[in-house]
């Protein structure tokens, strides 16, 4: 597995900076998943190998962690909460309208692979439900009429 130059002085920087090589995983996880698209396989293998981790210890990390992703996301990859705060202040309907708006479910890239979607079971913003993030921007308080506003805007950014 190859990443590029600014990557890998990264890892080396994070190598250097944590007495405990382990406590560079999520920062490389990250920076590695926004190089390549997504955690596959390979990018998981080389990057528990250069921590002295087993490949099962890196998957248990990424398993708990929402922003880690498996397979390949959209341009933007819009997460939408539906865990119980969400889901008291309709959530559900929220990710409905999110599945028509895109036309795709969850899992899938819509055919210009702008979007991709995902029920999460939670973001943390449970004072602000329902909440979305997209990539790394959180958008708390949602309804669906600010979620399709959104939507066209990152539509209007496309080059």
């Amino acid at each position: 597995m190859r990443f590029s130059a600014q990557l890998e002085a990264r890892f080396e920087r994070f190598l250097a900076r944590y007495p405990q090589r382990r406590s560079a995983l999520i920062p490389m996880l990250l920076y590695a998943q926004d190089e390549v698209g997504w955690l596959s396989p390979e990018v998981i293998a080389e990057i528990a190998g250069r921590l002295d981790l087993s490949v099962v210890e890196v998957e248990s990390v990424i398993s708990y962690y929402s922003m880690l992703r498996r397979r390949p996301a959209g341009k933007y990859h819009i997460q939408v909460c539906t865990n119980i705060s969400c889901m008291l202040r309709e959530a559900e309907p929220l990710f409905e309208h999110a599945r028509e708006k895109l036309g795709i479910e969850p899992g899938e890239i819509t055919e210009d692979g702008l979007f991709s979607l995902e029920e999460v079971e939670c973001l943390g913003a449970c004072s602000w439900a329902p909440a979305v993030q997209v990539n790394y921007d959180f958008h708390h308080e949602m309804t669906p009429e600010k979620l399709g506003a959104l939507v066209d805007r990152l539509r209007e950014k496309r080059p």
